[in-house]
């Protein structure tokens, strides 16, 4: 928590020692207050986080309603098929013995989310956030709600591409997110809209 904090920083409050910061392209026009900027950034993260969510949440309905227990769909050849399957590891399958663990994680990166967004002034970060919380929020409303029990319950995946691990929409926010995050730290664009050079 104390480290998320860290990479997020307070906006008006520059790290002692730290660079001096440079405005990113997305700096507001002078006339704008910085509290405006920063409701919009918000807005953007949970729309994003709510777009997420919903397409993961009615996939993983159809899914179960129309292919639960049903021959998988080939969609690309041998390539891609649908396969519903039931996973009570992390992502991808890893780790089926933890899932309790993992409920308390996708919670967990959900608090910290929602306690930074206050801090957040970048158009990159609040997607890249906001893909985050809507792929841990779809894929914690499974922990919590679907069998064998709250905080049990197995994850539903469906997407099967050759020779990979199956996956669902949720999962594809979480890494689309986490690479976005990753490309933004490279470039040394910090969530509170500065850019840094190294």
């Amino acid at each position: 928590m104390a480290e998320a904090e860290r990479i997020i920083g307070t906006p008006d409050t520059p790290e002692a020692g730290g660079p001096e910061p440079e405005e990113s392209s997305d700096a507001a026009a002078p006339d704008e207050q910085p509290a405006s900027r920063g409701k919009r950034k918000i807005a953007v993260l949970f729309g994003v986080a709510l777009v997420a969510y919903l397409l993961d949440l009615s996939s993983k309905m159809l899914v179960v309603a129309k292919l639960e227990h049903h021959e998988p769909i080939e969609v690309v050849g041998d390539l891609l098929r649908f396969e519903a399957i039931r996973n009570a590891g992390a992502a991808f399958g890893i780790g089926e013995a933890f899932t309790v663990i993992f409920t308390v994680i996708a919670a967990s990166v959900i608090v910290v989310i929602a306690r930074l967004a206050r801090k957040l002034y970048s158009l990159p970060w609040a997607i890249a956030l906001g893909l985050l919380l809507g792929g841990a929020l779809g894929n914690l409303t499974d922990r919590i709600f679907r069998s064998p029990g709250v905080f049990k319950g197995a994850v539903v995946d469906f997407i099967a591409p050759a020779n990979f691990a199956v996956f669902n929409l949720a999962d594809s926010a979480i890494v689309c997110g986490g690479i976005l995050i990753v490309i933004l730290s490279f470039r040394g664009l910090d969530p509170d809209g500065t850019v840094h050079k190294d």
